[in-house]
């Protein structure tokens, strides 16, 4: 994890180059816990059985969305800005899901800054240039173009 006094000090820092995140394994649980969340029960996701049987993936599979998700508490582990009072998604300007990302993957986020901008008095909007790479998978599972807005 980087770690930066306040935006000021982040901003001078760019660009910069992040490690990936740690591994964190995909499990049916979340899925699971996703698919109640959402209202997306759709075997492929939700039944391991059936998936195993008749998905061309062999097995069931995480929900794309659920890939998304994971982009705001992974950052979490790239950067710190302890100036940082609080942080909100802001949305995404690209998203694609190349890779199927099967229950058991272990997955960490790739990400750069592509953009850092004021925000408002007290605030910086972000874009992050996102790839959620799969363990022994060539294609990652998504990549994002993803907006943050941080404020001090």
């Amino acid at each position: 994890m980087q770690s930066f006094p306040n935006f000021t000090a982040f901003k001078e820092a760019m660009p910069i180059s992040f490690d990936p995140t740690p591994w964190l394994e995909i499990t049916q649980d979340m899925v699971d816990n996703f698919a109640k969340a959402t209202l997306d029960f759709q075997w492929i996701h939700t039944d391991p059985e059936r998936a195993k049987k008749e998905s061309p993936f062999g097995g069931p599979i995480a929900h794309g969305f659920l890939s998304v998700s994971l982009l705001s508490g992974m950052l979490e582990d790239l950067i710190e800005v302890k100036s940082m009072k609080m942080g909100v998604n802001y949305g995404l300007n690209k998203v694609r899901f190349p890779q199927a990302l099967p229950v058991g993957s272990q997955v960490r986020l790739n990400a750069e800054v592509g953009k850092l901008e004021p925000y408002g008095e007290n605030g910086a909007k972000i874009t992050w240039n996102c790839s959620v790479e799969i363990q022994g998978k060539d294609k990652p599972a998504c990549v994002a173009e993803f907006i943050t807005l941080m404020f001090e």
